[in-house]
């Protein structure tokens, strides 16, 4: 094993941050060059690497701004995207595990993972346990948009295909203080996804989500713009966009698909001629600005809201550049406090869900 230079102490002047080294569509060595890119921009971040320690610790040695900021833990196992979630939890030797382990004994104060998402939610529910209040933890990922923070918050992204209007409200709750701590918004916008933004639009359950977070919006410290549309989403209308799981995922991956397309047809279209090709080079500089903003892996990472401590999900076919992203998320939210505060917002919410027969007490 390598050593540690510092841990999660916060007297030790360095965050550590756990990583699930295996799972991911590239494999260990796109996950250590992903944490040794973090390594030479962050000088205050340390590292605990997961999964078959002979294979990790040659992958180290040739990165020697990692020496003396990783330990290594050895995990035979590796959870693949096939396994299903329910089976994973009976094996306590693969490398997710063991990541969530290091952040449950407070070893590290966050964990990043490119593995299953089924399986790394599931474990991180187990292994860390849901805040008080929080019925249904959500996934919240960043989607490029007109707003001056350059992103908007839409959760949930696929942690349960289903959410009730209570679920909708703590996921309101929730996107609010990530915005907060994560996004530097004082009083971020929420916006509720919906067919249309008539009031008399949509299931039964929007509708009544839509009281239950106008009612919490003054003291919860966020303004409601009511119901949005799907063009929303990259617009400048709502910081923080909820909705239920399928249809976050959905629109997710739709999204991630159709960034794709514009960046394969654009290369295309440069390519046509000689002038096309002439105008590519001219317009060099703006296509990577482009390029940047829309490059889904530097906003890789989806949080898991509503645990008891900072998971963040990578992308399982992120490169070193999308494994870099989502720690520099998880070390931001951990050192902002994120997961206490997000427990302390949930715990004070003042129009909480009630029982028609208290409506009147």
């Amino acid at each position: 094993m390598t050593g540690l230079a510092q841990t999660a102490n916060p007297g030790s002047g360095r965050t550590v941050i756990s990583v699930d080294a295996m799972g991911g569509d590239r494999g260990p060595a796109a996950v250590v060059a992903g944490i040794s890119h973090s390594a030479k921009i962050n000088p205050d971040i340390a590292f605990i690497l997961h999964g078959p320690a002979d294979e990790l610790a040659k992958l180290v040695a040739r990165k020697r701004i990692l020496d003396g900021r990783v330990e290594i833990r050895d995990a035979s196992d590796v959870v693949s995207m096939e396994d299903k979630p329910r089976e994973v939890i009976r094996s306590k030797t693969t490398s997710m595990w063991s990541a969530l382990e290091s952040l449950r004994s407070g070893e590290a104060a966050g964990v990043v993972s490119c593995g299953n998402t089924g399986a790394l939610m599931m474990l991180s529910v187990v292994r860390l346990r849901k805040i008080l209040g929080v019925d249904r933890p959500a996934i919240a990922v960043l989607w490029p948009s007109r707003a001056p923070q350059g992103f908007n918050i839409m959760l949930d992204a696929g942690a349960d295909i289903s959410a009730d209007e209570h679920d909708l409200l703590q996921y309101a709750l929730m996107g609010a203080s990530y915005a907060r701590n994560g996004m530097d918004l004082e009083r971020p916008r929420v916006g509720l996804l919906n067919v249309g933004t008539e009031e008399h639009k949509g299931r039964t359950e929007l509708k009544l989500a839509h009281d239950l977070i106008a009612r919490n919006a003054k003291n919860a410290n966020y303004d409601f713009v009511g119901f949005v549309e799907g063009n929303d989403l990259p617009a400048d209308k709502a910081d923080v966009i909820v909705t239920d799981g399928f249809t976050g995922n959905v629109a997710l991956k739709t999204g991630e698909g159709t960034a794709g397309l514009i960046g394969s047809l654009l290369k295309e279209a440069f390519r046509f001629s000689p002038l096309s090709r002439l105008a590519a080079l001219l317009a060099y500089t703006s296509l990577n600005r482009l390029n940047k903003r829309i490059d889904p892996r530097r906003v890789n990472g989806g949080v898991f809201l509503g645990l008891n401590g900072t998971v963040v999900k990578s992308h399982g076919s992120s490169d070193a550049t999308g494994v870099s992203a989502a720690v520099k998320l998880a070390f931001k939210l951990a050192q902002s406090g994120f997961s206490e505060k997000l427990a302390a917002r949930v715990a004070s919410a003042v129009s909480l869900p009630q029982d028609a027969d208290s409506t009147n007490e």
